[in-house]
């Protein structure tokens, strides 16, 4: 009963672990280096695993001999209590009774605190000698290293707001432009308003190809008249007049005077 007197309550009981009724899955792998018990032919193991009242057992390996596969999985209910799985190998015979291969104990702990346990597990024969081994893939959906829920995680930062320099959002650009078809075709070539009969007649249309050649253009001789003609002069012309030979040429000045002498 609490004292009065006691300043404080006494501490709660632990929490429990909260295993009771949860399910682990096993899968039996194989087994590796099994003791032989057969002396002529290929020994055919299986393996039996137990959990409190709860018991499998694997199919027959047929001449699995002492490396045999299994790959079958379990689903075992929890026992709060209950940390160890117990696994037996035996070999199947057909007219007498199964052998004794070897058996071991599989702990929990690791399992349930991880939630993951892949190791291979030592067997021992009833002397207590090395028998083999047992490889065992075990899950645990509640265990203790489960990662935080979404409700006891911080929640994410708000959203930074955008901001545009323009008031509205530009206008989609348009994903098909139909073609633009004119409404009114002017004749070709173009008709006259004075006069219908200068239009281009489609029934007698002209003779092609036509003939782009310049017109040939006869040079005719030109006539000099009488009044017009040069007259007829001597030919060959005179000679040119020759140069006089005083030099320098006669002046029409008179000569300057004498200069005296001093």
């Amino acid at each position: 009963m609490y004292n009065q007197y006691h300043s404080t309550p006494p501490p709660p009981p632990p929490p429990s672990s909260g295993i009771h009724g949860g399910l682990l899955e096993v899968t039996v792998v194989g087994c590796t280096k099994l003791k032989d018990t057969e002396w002529i032919s290929r020994q055919d193991p299986y393996v039996c695993v137990e959990y409190g009242s709860t018991k499998f057992r694997t199919r027959t390996c047929t001449d699995g001999h002492k490396n045999p596969t299994f790959q079958e999985k379990f689903n075992l209910k929890l026992i709060e209590g209950i940390r160890e799985i117990n696994v037996q190998v035996w070999n199947s015979n057909t007219l007498s009774t199964d052998d004794f291969i070897g058996s071991g104990k599989i702990q929990l702990q690791k399992v349930l605190s991880q939630g993951f346990d892949d190791n291979s597990w030592t067997l021992h024969s009833k002397s207590g000698r090395y028998a083999g081994e047992v490889k065992l893939i075990m899950h645990f959906a509640n265990s203790h290293s489960q990662k935080p829920t979404a409700a006891s995680a911080p929640p994410p930062p708000p959203p930074q707001p955008q901001y545009y320099n323009y008031s509205a959002p530009p206008p989609p650009y348009p994903t098909h432009i139909p073609p633009q078809v004119p409404t009114n075709y002017n004749s070709y070539p173009p008709v006259s308003s004075s006069s219908s009969s200068s239009a281009y007649n489609y029934n007698n249309p002209p003779n092609y190809p036509y003939n782009h050649s310049p017109p040939v253009v006869t040079q005719q001789p030109y006539y000099y008249s009488s009044s017009s003609a040069p007259a007829a002069t001597a030919y060959p012309p005179p000679p040119p007049p020759t140069a006089s030979p005083i030099y320098p040429p006669p002046s029409i000045y008179p000569p300057p005077p004498p200069r005296p002498y001093y």
